[in-house]
């Protein structure tokens, strides 16, 4: 993959609903439904950067400190009040599967943006791959979450693959026709692979994953 490269992506849709819109502190909640029709779609546009930025800032927080990071770090990191919080997400357990859809929605983004920006499939098939890597050894405290009992996290490992495994498909199929990789490859076989390779990234300072990851992307190469 050699040096990691940044991708642009587009303003992400997301799954979780969200009814109502902070001005950013604790007191003044808007319904999105309530007021003029004409106010409206500012509402809810306003209600989506809400969410969104709470999301990032979560994301960021996980990212450093785990998925037991402190509410109120989160709020501030976000520039809103704890219940703010609340109200969006009323639940950790809400709040961290809003998180990872919302980055399994950018990965998923990412993958029609490469294909269009890169210099080549397998250039894109490679980036989408590095941002797949960020995914999956930045989720600190995410696996054990998972395998809780917690009722919330249930059908996350499905949505995981229904939604990634079609892109990384798309960007397979798009390098196989190009002649640039074996036509062989299975976008589940990939990822569970890439998957292995990110077991105890975090954990070993002397194991490089991205290393192994790129040499695992050289071996799909044709000659």
């Amino acid at each position: 993959m050699g040096k990691r490269i940044r991708v642009p992506l587009p303003r992400i849709r997301n799954d979780v609903p969200v009814s109502k819109v902070s001005d950013g502190g604790d007191s003044a909640v808007a319904d999105i439904g309530s007021g003029s029709e004409s106010s409206a779609p500012r509402k809810r546009a306003d209600a989506r950067r809400n969410e969104e930025t709470l999301l990032e800032a979560a994301a960021a927080a996980f990212i450093s400190s785990g998925v037991d990071a402190p509410v109120r770090d989160i709020a501030v990191k976000a520039g809103v009040g704890v219940g703010t919080i609340y109200r969006h997400f009323p639940t950790r357990a809400d709040l961290i599967v809003a998180v990872y859809r919302h980055q399994v929605e950018a990965c998923v983004e990412a993958g029609p943006v490469l294909l269009a920006t890169s210099d080549s499939p397998h250039a894109a098939l490679a980036r989408w791959i590095d941002l797949f890597v960020d995914f999956l050894v930045t989720k600190h405290g995410l696996a054990e979450a998972l395998q809780s009992d917690d009722a919330t996290f249930a059908t996350l490992h499905a949505y995981f693959i229904d939604r990634l495994a079609p892109v990384c498909a798309e960007l397979l199929d798009a390098a196989a026709r190009a002649g640039q990789i074996r036509p062989d490859i299975q976008a589940l076989e990939l990822m569970r692979g890439v998957g292995n390779l990110c077991i105890g990234a975090n954990k070993d300072t002397r194991y490089d994953a991205r290393r192994m990851v790129e040499l695992l992307l050289a071996g799909l190469r044709l000659p």
